[in-house]
């Protein structure tokens, strides 16, 4: 957990120190700031394929050069006093805490060792993922992710065809399965932190997720038996037991524990300021950031070492989503700034489609736009973008403009499952895959499989809750 964080706290210590309060006018910014977005999203697509032995030995390394790149000629221009509160204002308002709820869920679920071994029929693996489905929404999507990912594989890795049935998984499990409270997916937990109430997103999404889900667990199981049908009887390296059992249980209570933390996080409201670096942040935010790191402490400390080797626990997953966002959400700043900036940034056609000619919001546009953004600009910030967007005020977004706030909700928890970046445990589970032997498509090959399964279940959750 350390190595984790304190590279990140370290360099963000160093430059933010001198930082002052300035801001990043997007409308000020041309296109060519997002060069160093398009830069880290093009490796992450193509390195792994054309030079794999180069990006995992250094992809932290690609990471940080495309983070630079954007810094220093921002630096150059504005000078490092404004460079530097952009590092601060990413790393405590944005970064860090993303990243320590994904630790602490990681590092928790992690703990949690389901025993013995399934035999990973069609029937049982469909099972397996309408429960991370349903379990994803309450324990976040990273919880069951890590909770789930490791049982499965070990069902399935007696078949030659399992691709899918990782893809299906980060499809569901990773992504659809949060769209029902702001513990399941980061965006829903950014409108949580703005106002949005915790059980809006499910009295209002619960019908079209559990379309969709129905959906593609039957589209799974199609696809599931055919490939079943094909394998034939193989070599089992993991053979099939008659009953699983559990090791680290008390992790399941810290997760609960992990729930508190963010409820505590929106209900508790003091009349106190902090700030830090020039950057305000809130003591309930921060309470909740210590909270969290300690109980992942307590799961360290209190779960078994070989019950976690046993696991196939180990922290490239979340060093990998650590380095990569670490990257991602540096550069991606100056893109949401000239979202941000609305009709008076370079992106002003793209933003204007979202109201129609009497100022009225276009819902198919914001779910659609929301959406394929959130695929390759990282679901959190782009929904916090069109929440904003959209005027940003809760009691509005959740009354009369329920139908916008649905668009963007949807589409920042469905589309994130349409490439590896779109939410930060699509990449964990395809890294944990990976380390089990299964031989993962690329950026691109995952969006062949993606796209093609994905894009009619949303055009029906349209024509349904958006027409």
């Amino acid at each position: 957990m350390i190595r984790i964080l304190c590279p990140a706290l370290v360099v963000f210590l160093f430059v933010a120190a001198p930082a002052r309060a300035a801001g990043l006018d997007g409308a000020s910014l041309s296109l060519l700031w997002g060069l160093p977005f398009a830069g880290i999203l093009l490796s992450i697509a193509l390195l792994p394929l054309v030079a794999p032995a180069f990006w995992h030995h250094h992809y932290g390394k690609v990471a940080a050069f495309w983070a630079l790149a954007f810094l220093i000629p921002y630096a150059i221009r504005d000078g490092i006093g404004p460079a530097a509160h952009v590092v601060a204002d990413v790393a405590l308002l944005e970064y860090l805490p993303f990243t320590i709820l994904l630790l602490a869920l990681f590092t928790i679920a992690g703990g949690v060792r389901i025993t013995g071994n399934l035999h990973g029929a069609p029937g049982l693996n469909t099972a397996l993922l309408a429960l991370g489905t349903v379990l994803a929404s309450w324990m976040g999507t990273t919880g069951a992710a890590m909770l789930l990912i490791r049982p499965l594989l070990r069902a399935n890795d007696n078949r030659p065809h399992n691709v899918h049935v990782v893809v299906f998984f980060i499809f569901l499990v990773a992504n659809v399965g949060g769209a029902l409270t702001p513990l399941g997916d980061p965006p829903l937990f950014l409108g949580f932190l703005n106002g949005v109430d915790f059980f809006w997103t499910l009295r209002h999404m619960l019908a079209p997720t559990v379309l969709l889900s129905v959906l593609l667990l039957a589209v799974f199981y199609l696809v599931d038996r055919h490939y079943y049908r094909k394998d034939g009887v193989t070599r089992d390296p993991t053979p099939d037991t008659r009953g699983l059992g559990i090791e680290g249980g008390v992790n399941l209570v810290l997760l609960l524990g992990v729930v508190g933390a963010v409820l505590l996080s929106g209900a508790w409201q003091p009349d106190l300021e902090l700030s830090v670096f020039g950057i305000n942040v809130e003591p309930q935010n921060l309470a909740r950031d210590v909270i969290l790191l300690g109980l992942a402490g307590l799961s360290l400390l209190l779960t078994k070492t070989e019950s976690r080797a046993a696991n196939g626990f180990t922290w490239e997953p979340i060093l990998e989503v650590a380095k990569l966002f670490a990257g991602i959400f540096l550069t991606i700043f100056p893109v949401i700034a000239i979202l941000r900036a609305g009709n008076e940034g370079a992106l002003a056609g793209l933003v204007g489609l979202t109201v129609d000619a009497d100022g009225a919001p276009r819902d198919t546009v914001y779910f659609w736009m929301t959406g394929l953004l959130s695929a390759f600009l990282d679901n959190a910030p782009t929904y916090l973008v069109f929440f904003h967007t959209a005027g940003g005020d809760a009691q509005a977004l959740m009354g009369p403009l329920g139908r916008t706030l649905l668009a963007i909700s949807m589409g920042a928890v469905y589309m994130g499952a349409l490439t590896y970046i779109g939410n930060a445990p699509n990449f964990m589970v395809k890294a944990i895959a990976e380390q089990a032997g299964i031989r993962m498509p690329g950026f691109f090959g995952y969006m062949l499989w993606s796209f093609p399964l994905l894009l009619l279940p949303f055009g029906i959750v349209t024509l349904l809750w958006l027409l």
